[in-house]
Formats: C-alpha cells, sequence, structure tokens
C-alpha cells in the first residue's frame, strides 16, 4: 500500500503558474522576515485556489518557539475556514519542514505540501526525518519538494551570510 509520494522538482519540469504564484508569494513573506531578522521562511496556505493563510517566520518577535512560518499559515486559515482540518489545501513553503511543523501539517488535514529548498539540518519531509513518508501517522500528505529552491535557498544563505559578518 502506498502510503506516501514524494515528488522532487527540477528546474525544467513544468510548474504550474499558480504554484509558481503561491511560492513567489511564500519568498516575499520569507524576505520581509529576513529582513525583520527572522530566518527568512514564509508559507502560503491555498484553499480552492484562493489564499486562506499566510505566515512568515517570528519566534524572535513573538518569543514563541512555534511561531515559525507554517504554523502561522496553518493558524490563519483554520480562522479564516472556520476549522482546525484543512483538508484540500496545498500549503507552499519556501523551507522544507521541521519535525513540529511537518506534525501540524499532518494534524491539520493538508491535501499536498510543496516547500522550496531543502532542510539539511532539521528537514521531516526526506532530508532529516520523514515524517510523511514513515506510514505511522494517519493522514497521508502529498509532498513535492524543490519549487524555486535555489531562490529559497539564496535568501537563507544571504541571510546566515550577512548574519555571521554581523558578528
Amino acid at each position: 500500500m502506498l502510503l506516501f509520494e514524494k515528488v522532487l522538482m527540477r528546474a525544467d519540469e513544468a510548474m504550474t503558474d499558480a504554484d509558481l504564484l503561491f511560492m513567489n508569494q511564500a519568498l516575499a513573506l520569507a524576505r520581509a522576515a529576513g529582513e525583520a531578522g527572522e530566518v527568512p521562511v514564509g508559507a502560503v496556505l491555498v484553499h480552492q485556489g484562493t489564499v486562506a493563510g499566510r505566515g512568515a517566520n517570528r519566534p524572535i518577535a513573538d518569543r514563541d518557539p512555534t511561531a515559525h512560518a507554517e504554523i502561522l499559515a496553518l493558524r490563519a486559515a483554520a480562522r479564516q475556514l472556520g476549522n482546525y482540518r484543512l483538508p484540500g489545501c496545498t500549503l507552499y513553503v519556501t523551507l522544507e519542514p521541521c519535525i513540529m511543523c511537518a506534525g501540524a501539517i499532518v494534524h491539520a488535514r493538508i491535501e499536498r505540501l510543496v516547500y522550496g529548498a531543502p532542510d539539511p539540518k532539521t528537514g521531516a519531509a526526506g532530508s532529516v526525518f520523514d515524517i510523511f513518508a514513515s506510514g505511522k501517522v494517519n493522514h497521508i500528505v502529498k509532498v513535492e519538494g524543490g519549487l524555486l529552491a535555489q531562490e529559497s535557498a539564496e535568501l537563507l544563505r544571504a541571510f546566515f551570510r550577512d548574519r555571521r559578518v554581523a558578528n
């Protein structure tokens, strides 16, 4: 029984206009997070072609270790849609989710996750862990990684390079 499907997108693969539009919106949120001194990660949650929630990293500003872009987008969408479960939704995020965010994505019943850059330190969609492919969770999420990965990764590299120079 196939519980999990993961697609790694290459630059030459066809991406829908909607995928590019929403990932570019997530990138804009990531840039804003970086400008605010947060790790530059942005997320956009889409329901039936419309943005239902947005998030940009804010753990420093909110003094909240759970204020990751994905969590904030999930919270906003749950309020907007009036339900803590978000079936039929796609979450676009610029960085592969961590364990906490991957768990929240499963619990929210997200249909599809599209992420940009892999996270070789804490990624939970295949880089370090793979929550979605474990076969031990109660919801199947279609995962697609690598959409605008270079742009997402460059934002992160520049952010951390600037921080090292400043310190």
